[in-house]
């Protein structure tokens, strides 16, 4: 008997922000396996903020998303049918299996399906805390900031998947760790949940003169280190707070995902404050990911690192769960779930 699939198409690349009419529901038939070939029974979706400019037909670090075929993006589940001799039936595995409920995909490339433990890290944890926006976390964090113990760092997005990381793992080098977030529920999570010093609601402050004032008091030593995942007056606001040989771990610019231009009022201050500003993505430091995930499975394990995740109810609501995530109506990690 046939197995069906449903899987999430991009059909026309947005302008300005994505619609559910850039997406189309396809339904298919399951190929018949291939020597080689696992099939995979997806359990969970990563949603993640790369995906919107992924969407563009533009120059990038990766190439765009095609259209007419199933959106990309991360997948836990569980093989149900495998010729492949290095996966059987019931293995839990994570991979890029797309806006899908199956993936069939060659199990032969290297790192291209991974079995993972699921008896002390809930499955989910592994497209979150213990999955790529963790290693972000730790790689931009330990790599580029550096934090010293006594140090402030300043995490945006501090109630995401990649700044709730971020945050624990500085607060655990013996930092001062201050988050920005969007209103009181999320500040107060940052904070009581997470372990930041501070938070600062982002939504009481929307000029760069009362978000400055907001650091400055949140941040009397000024700013050491900065993990930046949104852009406009945010960085604008840190810089005016920076302190001499600070580090920026530019993550990602959220800001202006859907074209807008994000300015920078007073880039001179890069060069006032001797800082160091560096970009990176995480897929190009691999080196680091066995390190990474070693500890963050351990913090997840023993209930140490703290993560929070928002969970679609279905495939179906895979596009408005998305665009939601790009307004920042998620809380964690945003997920699909696919069983």
């Amino acid at each position: 008997m046939s197995t069906m699939n449903k899987q999430w198409h991009l059909v026309s690349r947005p302008t300005g922000e994505p619609t559910p009419s850039n997406f189309k529901l396809v339904e298919a038939t399951v190929p018949e396996l291939q020597d080689g070939q696992v099939l995979v029974r997806n359990h969970y979706l990563s949603l993640d903020p790369y995906m919107r400019g992924r969407m563009n037909d533009s120059k990038s670090y990766v190439a765009p998303q095609p259209l007419n075929a199933v959106m990309e993006g991360g997948t836990v589940g569980e093989v149900v049918a495998s010729k492949n001799e290095h996966f059987k039936v019931g293995d839990k595995v994570v991979g890029r299996g797309g806006w899908q409920l199956y993936t069939l995909i060659d199990g032969a490339p290297r790192g291209v399906l991974q079995k993972v433990d699921a008896s002390q890290v809930p499955l989910s944890a592994y497209l979150g805390a213990v999955g790529m926006p963790g290693v972000t976390a730790w790689i931009g964090l330990n790599t580029i900031i550096e934090p010293k113990a006594g140090e402030t760092i300043v995490v945006s997005a501090a109630s995401g998947a990649v700044g709730s990381v971020v945050g624990q793992l500085a607060k655990a080098k013996g930092c001062t760790v201050v988050g920005l977030a969007g209103g009181p529920e999320k500040c107060k999570v940052v904070v009581e949940e997470f372990g930041f010093d501070a938070c600062i609601d982002y939504k009481q402050h929307p000029d760069l003169k009362s978000l400055s004032a907001a650091l400055k008091e949140a941040c009397p030593k000024g700013i050491d280190g900065y993990f930046e995942n949104v852009g406009g007056i945010t960085l604008d606001a840190v810089l005016m707070r920076a302190n001499a040989f600070s580090r920026i771990a530019m993550c990602g610019m959220i800001s202006g995902y859907n074209g807008q231009p994000i300015p920078l009022q007073f880039p001179q201050l890069i060069l006032t404050n001797r800082m160091k500003v560096q970009g990176f993505i995480v897929s190009e430091h691999m080196q680091f990911w066995p390190q990474a995930l070693k500890e963050l499975g351990a913090g997840v394990a023993t209930g140490n690192l703290k993560y929070r995740e928002t969970v679609a109810p279905n495939i179906e609501a895979a596009p408005e769960a998305f665009i939601g995530l790009l307004k920042g109506r998620n809380f964690g990690k945003q997920l699909v779930k696919l069983i």
